[in-house]
């Protein structure tokens, strides 16, 4: 299958005098290059924007650790770059063979989330200058003042699309105790930085670079949040080794009160569950319910 042309223009750009071929997202040149290449609908354009946003902080916070960015633009079906509402966005990386982590590589990426990412604040607050979006979900972000405003607006945000959406009467009246009575007894009294977050960091989006030994990540949903928030759904799901949370706490110790760690785990796990839900319904909601009552009962 051909390449189609608007992407093929953005190839050349990169390098002009290479062929490509292919099928996409894995594009390889005559110079042995690799690149991960796609275009989306003109309604994607802001998935897109938020995925370029959030990759170009991450490099700039820990370098190497996700696919370098090569290329976005908006362009028009010609591949000339155009503002217009009918702009294709077209994206262009590096393209890793990527396995699953390793006991190893598991710990270098706790060390590095720890040490770099981690530490990567904003001046501006909680939040993102873009939306961005944990699976097809949308994060309208903004900026906050505060992380219990920000975790709030996220969490208000899915309960507003279950209600909506209807038959979800009960968990969204939990999940309104839950805004009340858990974020300002667990989230309004910490001591913290607005960090750099990934934002959907399972197992799905992390890997082994089969060319380094060392760690990926990539496919983020990336806002300034506390840092243990990046932590949740690697729990969750599973298929992160133990050797990644170990390293990660030698590095960044539980943020204070330590002994209501697990509990903000359960909280930020929430959101996942919520979000899960809005996605996919089915048993996600009976997860969140159940988190909703296990943190109800914690504060009293």
């Amino acid at each position: 299958m051909a390449i189609p042309q608007l992407l093929l223009k953005e190839l050349e750009r990169l390098e002009p005098s290479a062929q490509f071929s292919g099928v996409l997202p894995q594009i390889s040149s005559s110079s042995g290059k690799c690149y991960y290449v796609k275009a989306g609908s003109p309604k994607e354009r802001e998935q897109y924007v938020g995925e370029t946003e959030s990759l170009k902080a991450m490099a700039l916070a820990a370098p190497g650790l996700v696919p370098s960015l090569l290329a976005f633009r908006l362009v028009n079906e010609n591949g000339e770059e155009t503002e217009d509402s009918g702009a294709i966005p077209v994206f262009v990386s590096e393209y890793k063979n990527i396995t699953p982590l390793t006991v190893r590589s598991g710990a270098i990426l706790g060390s590095r989330l720890a040490k770099e990412l981690h530490i990567h604040t904003s001046s501006k607050g909680y939040g993102f200058a873009v939306p961005t979006f944990c699976g097809a979900t949308r994060l309208r972000n903004g900026w906050y003042e505060t992380w219990e405003q920000c975790f709030d607006a996220l969490i208000g945000d899915l309960l507003s699309t279950l209600s909506v959406r209807g038959g979800y009467s009960d968990l969204c009246r939990k999940g309104q105790h839950v805004r009340t009575r858990v974020i300002p007894v667990l989230l309004g009294s910490l001591q913290i930085k607005p960090v750099l977050l990934h934002g959907d960091l399972w197992s799905g989006n992390t890997g082994t670079d089969t060319a380094t030994g060392q760690p990926v990540i990539y496919d983020p949903s990336s806002f300034y949040g506390h840092n243990e928030a990046d932590l949740a759904i690697g729990r969750i799901f599973g298929g992160i080794p133990q050797s990644f949370f170990d390293s990660y706490h030698q590095y960044i110790p539980k943020t204070p009160p330590a002994e209501q760690y697990e509990l903000r785990g359960d909280l930020y796990g929430l959101f996942h569950y919520l979000n899960h839900t809005v996605l996919f319904g089915g048993g996600y909601a009976s997860s969140a319910q159940r988190k909703m009552e296990k943190l109800l009962r914690a504060v009293g």
